[in-house]
């Protein structure tokens, strides 16, 4: 395992090599943490000030990830500790301001006459598109470096974040551009001419995930906005940072009231808003216990139209063809090893998508936990920024494969699944496997790849969501089935498997085609490419995400219709050519 050099000494000492070129690199890097200042929305203006006689309204400190702390008496050599600095405030908001923030919503919506929802399509389209140029023009670099500091993602996957969401945005807009299920077109149907066209569904709470606070967030946010909704998004606790860099953006692109934040906990705020019954819609992705506890507050519930991205517990399954002796055998399991080790690990393992638990053979599960430890031991634990040379493949750089988890419980919950395991029986694979470096304030974990991992243990059923492999071995294929179809989740499942073993694969496929959402042959779970449908079944989903489906989630389809003649034709060319709402793209 290689660890972090950072700007001033050595994290930790390993008999591993270190990149010769990880500290001149490294040490390049401003190591000085940002700071965000708190802010409020409201009836269209943007406020940093705070009402004092107001002693609900509050501000929290936010801490980052990590920072290197080296004490006076060490700074001639040694060890130095990671520390979390403050880097930024979040409003901690009150009953009153999620009320007020709730009625610039309904001014905005004013059902459905608003100004927002009553534009063109192509007056929300140049809008949007306004909005995207200004946050890649004035407040990419930004957002990188807070995603870096609060949870922790490497800068390339930080980029990459930023990256994908506006040309997600960007995919979706196009989708309504070119497809009649958005644009309308009349149809003719017996005696009846008939126009269809979706239309917005009121107003939407949209609630994103600490892992991609961004990217999750925008995918629901995007959609439902150039639908016509009015939308009001509370800020997550964990990664709210970077929304506070885009209420500008939103201000100048949008009209008021079209866009809002609320922030605080969620347990405080949550309740203020579903409880008036105002929300039409919801776009909650995290867990299941939260987003059950949020439909509930709702007083009608039946009126509220639900999209949900929730946890997976995904299945990594090798065949036992994997394992057969051969040159080309050995290229396919390589292959295969190397795509598990992203799917478990990318991310530090903090994605829905991330493999959870692998299925291996009698026989060969310690031999698949030695290959995922020994690649580990390859790859380097490190702070987010941090530089380790170039990578051989494009000479892009290269940086820490493994960084600072976003917060304590994180490492805690970890800790806990880790040392149940082992009283039961599991060992920790590979060398420092779960060890936090750093000091006691630290989350930076070196992962762990936990063998044999049995049902009697609380990993082989919990969604661990972070840098843990568990490996368990099956006997034959019915554990595999069982497994699956009696599991609380259903999002994705990876086939590991040659041309040999092409039958029972196929069996796997069908008995899983009604239970995950996506069945992955040779390759890690993901929710790419965005022109796919990502769905899951039981607890993991409720409702289809994809550039186009997202569209059709918070949009309702609305006819307008008459009886075919002369008359009606006439009348209906003059109402199309003043209808906003008919009007062509």
């Amino acid at each position: 395992m290689k660890f972090s050099t950072v700007c001033l000494s050595a994290l930790a000492i390993s008999s591993s090599p270190v990149s010769t070129n990880a500290e001149n690199e490294f040490c390049k890097a401003d190591c000085s943490p940002p700071f965000v200042h708190p802010k409020l929305m409201m009836q269209g203006e943007i406020t940093t000030k705070f009402d004092l006689d107001d002693k609900s309204a509050t501000v929290a400190d936010v801490h980052g990830c990590c920072t290197e702390t080296l004490s006076e008496e060490k700074k001639g050599g040694g060890s130095s500790t990671l520390t979390r600095p403050i880097i930024g405030k979040l409003a901690q908001m009150s009953k009153e301001q999620t009320l007020s923030v709730l009625g610039d919503a309904e001014k905005a919506w004013d059902g459905g006459s608003g100004t927002w929802p009553q534009m063109s399509f192509r007056e929300r389209l140049d809008s949007m598109e306004r909005l995207m140029q200004d946050l890649e023009t004035n407040q990419r670099e930004k957002m990188v470096q807070v995603l870096m500091w609060e949870i922790g993602k490497n800068r390339k996957d930080a980029e990459s974040e930023f990256d994908r969401t506006m040309s997600f945005g960007r995919e979706v807009m196009q989708v309504l551009k070119n497809d009649d299920e958005f644009g309308g077109s009349w149809k003719s149907i017996g005696s009846t001419m008939a126009f269809v066209r979706r239309a917005a569904v009121g107003i939407v709470l949209c609630l994103g995930p600490m892992n991609y606070p961004l990217n999750e967030t925008y995918a629901t946010l995007i959609p439902a906005l150039l639908m016509g909704n009015v939308v009001v998004m509370k800020v997550p606790t964990v990664g709210g940072l970077v929304h506070s860099l885009t209420m500008e953006a939103f201000q100048e692109a949008l009209p008021v009231g079209a866009m809002n934040f609320v922030s605080g906990r969620g347990r405080d705020t949550m309740p203020v808003l579903m409880e008036t019954g105002k929300i039409d819609a919801l776009a909650f992705i995290g867990g299941s216990g939260a987003a059950d506890i949020v439909i509930r507050q709702h007083p009608h519930p039946h009126r509220l139209k639900i999209f949900l991205q929730l946890e997976a517990k995904n299945m990594g399954i090798f065949l036992p063809d994997m394992f057969q002796k051969g040159t080309n055998k050995l290229q396919e399991l390589s292959k295969a090893v190397d795509q598990s080790l992203l799917g478990a690990l990318s991310f530090n393992g903090q994605r829905c998508t991330s493999l959870k638990l692998f299925f291996i053979p009698n026989g060969y599960g310690a031999e698949f936990s030695r290959q995922i430890a020994q690649r580990i031991e390859n790859m380097h634990v490190g702070l987010p920024w941090q530089s380790w040379g170039s990578d051989q493949n494009d000479s892009q750089p290269r940086y820490s494969d493994f960084t600072p988890l976003p917060n304590k419980s994180r490492t805690d919950l970890m800790r806990r699944l880790i040392d149940d395991a082992v009283s039961k029986g599991a060992k920790i694979v590979n060398e420092k496997g779960g060890e936090i470096i750093g000091g006691p304030d630290s989350t930076l974990m070196i992962p762990a790849v936990l063998f044999p991992v049995t049902p009697d243990m609380d990993i082989y059923y919990e969604e661990q969501f972070g840098p843990i492999v568990p490996i368990t071995e099956y006997e034959d294929l019915n554990t595999v089935f069982s497994y699956g179809k009696t599991g609380s989740y259903g999002q994705q499942v990876s086939i590991f498997v040659s041309e040999e073993e092409t039958k029972n694969a196929a069996k796997l496929l069908d008995r899983f085609s009604t239970v995950f959402g996506k069945i992955n042959i040779n390759s890690q779970c993901a929710r790419s490419p965005d022109t796919l449908p990502f769905s899951g079944r039981r607890s993991s989903a409720m409702g289809v995400m994809s550039v186009k489906d997202a569209l059709r989630e918070f949009s309702i389809p609305t006819v307008v219709a008459y009886k075919d003649s002369e008359i009606n034709t006439g009348i209906m060319q003059d109402i199309e050519a003043a209808s906003t709402f008919l009007q062509p793209l």
